[in-house]
């Protein structure tokens, strides 16, 4: 399944005990590290195209979910998703503390909190991975039905009919499958309520 578009936004979790445990002691940061540390490195340098300050974003990262020990919770997301967020807040800040440091001419605080080229990039590969981490929790017809219709262009009566159920089976599969979607990211403050 890894051509089709599923496969694409799908990316796994860690360990269990990695993903209920939190990052509360030196051995769980140690662990969280070795699985997401590369992945949240390439996002990083990805979105800030310097090496050394990607790498400086990296351990932000793991320092500010190490202070913010009760902010991860299991049962809302994963800790991937929960990482990338933090990641994604520390090279905001890390490309405004580059911008001043380089002496761009500010003239106001909106200046400073304008977008910064990158991040809309940035936005997008976070957007994909809650979306991801989101269709992970919805049941496999439901799932199904929402990546290869939305994500995969098909219709439901060309995938009812490979899968031998009824178009408005599918069309039911699909409304309740994007409903659940929703609720859940919803429930994870991705999308505005």
């Amino acid at each position: 399944m890894s051509g089709s578009p599923l496969g694409r936004l799908r990316r796994g979790s860690g360990p269990p005990e990695v993903e209920r445990s939190g990052l509360r002691t030196e051995p769980e940061v140690q662990a969280a590290y070795e699985l997401y540390g590369g992945e949240l490195f390439g996002f990083a340098y990805k979105a800030l195209d310097d090496r050394q300050l990607a790498e400086d974003v990296v351990q932000d990262t793991f320092v500010r979910a190490w202070r913010s020990g009760r902010g991860f919770d299991p049962e809302q997301g994963a800790m991937r998703t929960w990482l990338f967020a933090i990641a994604r807040n520390a090279v905001v800040d890390a490309v405004r503390r580059r911008r001043v440091r380089e002496g761009s001419d500010f003239t106001s605080w909106e200046a400073v909190t304008e977008s910064p080229s990158g991040v809309d990039s940035v936005d997008r590969l976070l957007e994909r991975i809650q979306l991801g981490a989101a269709l992970e929790r919805l049941s496999p017809q439901h799932r199904e039905a929402v990546v290869e219709v939305y994500f995969g262009g098909r219709t439901c009566a060309e995938l009812g009919e490979e899968l031998g159920i009824s178009a408005s089976t599918m069309r039911s599969r699909l409304y309740y499958g994007v409903r659940a979607l929703r609720l859940i990211l919803e429930e994870n403050g991705w999308l505005a309520s």
